[in-house]
């Protein structure tokens, strides 16, 4: 399994994420949410922020299934989804994650005939950390 590569500004989603919450960072001072993570808030320019915790709810914004040629790491897994998500309660951060049908399930675990764009998602965990999301109505 590949890893994700973590910054300063994003170390704190993955530290939350390896104990199964999914948070965002929120300015501290407009409450603005952003993801990506970053240093100063596009809306205010402010430099104070703080992580809030999600429900973890969203709805598939777009999707895709990749299918070889890919990168190696990737190849032998084809073909499997990958999800936008957008999340419920801050419409304006997105992620981008795979539809299983459990945390450590496969990424083929849920066929590609069963996304649909709008499709109501709840974030899960996989045992190394990375957020996954099942249909809410598989």
């Amino acid at each position: 399994m590949l890893s994700p590569v973590t910054d300063a500004d994003g170390a704190p989603f993955w530290e939350y994420a390896a104990r199964g919450e999914l948070r965002v960072q929120c300015c501290a001072d407009c409450g603005e949410a952003r993801f990506p993570p970053r240093p100063c808030c596009p809306h205010c320019q402010s430099f104070a922020s703080t992580w809030r915790r999600t429900s973890g709810a969203g709805r598939v914004w777009s999707y895709v299934v990749p299918h070889p040629p890919l990168l190696p790491g990737y190849a032998e897994r084809a073909p499997y989804n990958v999800v936008v998500v957008e999340l419920a309660d801050h419409p304006r951060v997105r992620l981008v994650g795979n539809v299983v049908t459990g945390p450590d399930a496969a990424l083929d675990s849920v066929p590609p005939d069963r996304i649909r764009i709008g499709a109501r998602v709840q974030a899960v965990f996989c045992s190394d950390g990375l957020p996954r999301w099942t249909l809410e109505r598989p």
